[in-house]
């Protein structure tokens, strides 16, 4: 089977808009969804698959400002370390580095502010909240996850008791539009910093603060998946033609994917909005195109022009691939995606 469009260059991200080739979207897509589809019926949704996905996030310099100065001229005006009292009604705010998702480098914010950080007791002590319950105080939270170089993945948003056995995940954005879950509690091998909102938050990171680990239980609602042809899936060799049991896939050879639910791009596309046509709109989340359960090159991984949701990712095949099927799978933001089929010779 024949599919008549050229491709983005297999050899990395520097392709000239001209060289990428991108005129004959609506024949592409025509024939992967079953000629009775536009372009944007790329924004079909991504199968939703019932396991969970586990992720584990590392950062550092966690302070905790409370709200200690009740002079303006002083707040966030002293440039050394400082310190506060944990006391009823002071509102105050929590801010911190993430440094790594799955042992993959990473940026981001985790931040959080509340009113009052003392529990609620049964029996309380003096300037303790008394409640029916035992409990920390609530928190809603913010995580803004980043790739290594600092561009946008997306964001989770949680809200539960500190300390307390888990956080429910209220939704995301981003790569993790949608998602639900929970977080366990937090571990601190290095206790996070008390400080006074007397102090200069610009050196957050010069002045120090607490290392943290946390890990996500995420149930996605979409994830990443390999759009789908009459013929099987949407794998192509670099002259265009189907990977098919009578045109199987060779050990190191180059081929090309389309898919949906990478998430964001740089640069940036509103949602259900197409990609541009032009320069390429390279995913941000890390992409993987996992070939028999072992990580592949992936060449390139972006945005199709015209698209809606719809992703092209190029990708080279180990060398130790054998004859018969292979199973390959595609993730992208730490989300995997359903594993298809391919045949191999």
């Amino acid at each position: 089977m024949s599919i008549s469009v050229e491709h983005h260059r297999t050899d990395g991200f520097r392709s000239s808009p001209a060289r990428r080739g991108h005129g004959r979207i609506p024949a592409l897509v025509s024939v992967f969804l079953g000629g009775t589809f536009a372009v944007s019926a790329f924004a079909q949704s991504a199968p939703v698959m019932e396991q969970p996905i586990v992720i584990t996030v590392e950062g550092s310099d966690s302070v905790l400002y409370r709200g200690t100065t009740f002079e303006l001229a002083k707040l966030a005006k002293d440039p050394n370390p400082t310190t506060s009292v944990n006391t009823a009604f002071v509102p105050g705010t929590n801010v911190a580095d993430v440094r790594s998702l799955n042992a993959q480098p990473a940026k981001g914010i985790w931040s959080y502010q509340f009113i009052g950080a003392l529990p609620f007791r049964a029996n309380p002590q003096p300037g303790q909240f008394i409640a029916d319950i035992d409990s920390g105080a609530f928190f809603q939270c913010a995580w803004h996850i980043l790739s290594s170089d600092g561009k946008y993945i997306g964001t989770l948003y949680d809200s539960g008791t500190a300390p307390g056995p888990d956080h429910i995940i209220i939704g995301g954005a981003g790569a993790f539009q949608g998602v639900t879950g929970v977080h366990g509690a937090m571990e601190f091998p290095v206790a996070q910093r008390q400080a006074s909102t007397s102090e200069d938050p610009a050196n957050r990171r010069i002045n120090g603060g607490g290392k943290f680990r946390i890990v996500f239980t995420l149930y996605p609602k979409s994830r990443p998946a390999v759009l789908s042809t009459p013929d099987g899936p949407a794998v192509v060799h670099s002259d265009g033609k189907l990977v098919s049991n009578s045109n199987p896939a060779r050990a190191s050879e180059t081929l090309t994917l389309y898919a949906t639910g990478l998430g964001p791009t740089t640069p940036a596309v509103s949602a259900g909005q197409p990609f541009p046509s032009g320069a390429g709109t390279l995913a941000n989340a890390p992409v993987e195109v996992l070939v028999n359960g072992k990580s592949s090159d992936v060449l390139y991984a972006g945005g199709y022009p015209g698209a809606i949701d719809g992703y092209q990712v190029n990708f080279r095949l180990p060398s130790s691939l054998t004859p018969g099927n292979a199973s390959l799978r595609l993730t992208a933001a730490w989300i995997p995606g359903p594993e298809i089929t391919i045949a191999t010779k």
